[in-house]
């Protein structure tokens, strides 16, 4: 069993799908992300609708409804992007075709030709 998150995912799934990892991680990134920035949000528009209070009079629950709705639109439209470039990379993880793991001993990558020192360096 592999653990994305709370959950348990099989070891068959994990293995099929090897960019689950990355994919749950940017998702929990997203989420997260919009939490914040309704936090943030809805404080702000607060302390804008406070500051305007003096012009704008009006009750507090009014001003407590308007800056849950202002954070409410804004964590939506941020969630709602970063959960979309998530579905970009999750198609992106599962199209590419990953390059063939070197076996023991296989060299990382194939040396340039030329002259070689007694060292083993290409000498041009």
């Amino acid at each position: 069993m592999v653990n994305v998150g709370l959950s348990h995912v099989e070891d068959a799934v994990a293995a099929k799908h090897p960019g689950l990892a990355e994919y749950a991680g940017c998702q929990s990134h997203a989420f997260m992300k919009g939490v914040g920035t309704f936090i943030t949000g809805s404080g702000a528009a607060f302390v804008v609708q406070k500051a305007l209070n003096t012009r704008l009079p009006y009750p507090l629950q009014w001003s407590i409804l308007l800056s849950v709705v202002a954070g409410s639109v804004a964590s939506y439209a941020i969630t709602r992007r970063e959960t979309q470039r998530c579905s970009d990379l999750w198609m992106y993880l599962e199209a590419a075709d990953p390059p063939p793991a070197p076996g023991p001993g296989a060299p990382l990558s194939l040396p340039p030709e030329g002259k070689r020192n007694k060292y083993g360096d290409v000498v041009e």
